[in-house]
């Protein structure tokens, strides 16, 4: 039999090395890390910066929480280390402004940082006393460490772990925007009331950040800010649902707004509100969700 010609010797080689239809990729190129991206859609009502990230395995959505009140731009410095910052970041958590202490729970590799019960200008209000259970089971963002791999999941703070997984990092807020509103029960909404209860404000419009889940398992960062050529500008609770549901986002955890709402990515920092003159209000926050670049959990 003649020996075939090199380029047939190639092309047979090439053929037998190619997946066949239907069959997946290499596992090398099949696992490259999918890098966060950012969009901002400009509506005549506000301007949304939201953040993507796809892989969140490879870039860890991580809990960040400080002792004193700092701008979330400082609070991303500290997450630095010799290689590496934060490649985005929202405000996150609730806190009282009168004496810098945490309303929500926060947990940090697996270490409880931010206690509510420490706080008495909220344990101690007689006036939320009889909310006081629901305060302090209010839902979180988790990050798991599971046999199989992280896995994130918005969950109210007293919900067990799953089997096989450790808890990593939680930070509280709420309520829950997706799959349903969960206003009444977590922001005790009572239009019934006289006068009507809504402490959250979240049928007016406002600046807003928040956190949501994909089918996919992709965790997207949402932040509202208001434009100055609008009044009222921003989003209502119903809005920011509908806003991320139309995106994809299956589950969705509202976080502290108004003029704690503030996004970062790439190093260029977003404000939620403006003050009078134009200029961003830069308000100290309490935690913050941010993005490591590191791909190192």
């Amino acid at each position: 039999m003649p020996t075939p010609p090199s380029f047939l010797l190639l092309g047979l080689l090439l053929l037998s090395c190619a997946p066949l239809p239907g069959e997946p990729a290499a596992e090398a190129e099949a696992t490259t890390p999918r890098p966060p991206t950012y969009d901002r859609i400009d509506l005549p009502q506000a301007t949304v910066h939201v953040v993507h990230v796809p892989d969140p395995a490879a870039y860890p959505v991580r809990v960040a929480v400080t002792a004193d009140l700092m701008r979330l731009g400082e609070m991303v410095a500290d997450t630095c280390d010799q290689t590496d910052c934060a490649v985005a970041a929202i405000n996150a958590g609730f806190f009282d402004p009168n004496n810098g202490l945490t309303t929500s729970h926060g947990i940090v590799d697996g270490e409880l940082v931010a206690d509510p019960t420490e706080n008495q200008r909220l344990v101690g209000n007689p006036t939320l006393a009889p909310y006081m259970d629901q305060i302090l089971n209010r839902s979180e963002f988790r990050r798991y460490a599971c046999e199989h791999g992280p896995q994130y999941a918005i969950a109210l703070h007293q919900a067990p772990v799953p089997s096989g997984c450790t808890l990593v990092d939680a930070i509280g807020a709420g309520p829950q925007l997706l799959p349903e509103d969960t206003s009444m029960a977590e922001a005790f909404v009572d239009p019934g009331a006289s006068p009507p209860r809504d402490a959250l404000g979240s049928q007016a419009a406002n600046a807003r950040s928040a956190v949501g889940l994909t089918a996919e398992g992709g965790v997207i960062l949402v932040m509202v800010a208001q434009v100055p050529e609008e009044s009222p500008s921003g989003f209502t609770f119903a809005d920011l649902a509908t806003f991320m549901a139309e995106r994809g986002i299956v589950q969705a955890l509202n976080l502290d707004g108004g003029s704690s709402s503030t996004l970062m990515f790439g190093g260029e920092i977003h404000y939620g509100r403006l003050d009078p003159a134009g200029e961003p209000i830069q308000r100290p926050i309490k935690s913050i969700l941010w993005i490591d670049g590191g791909r190192d959990f």
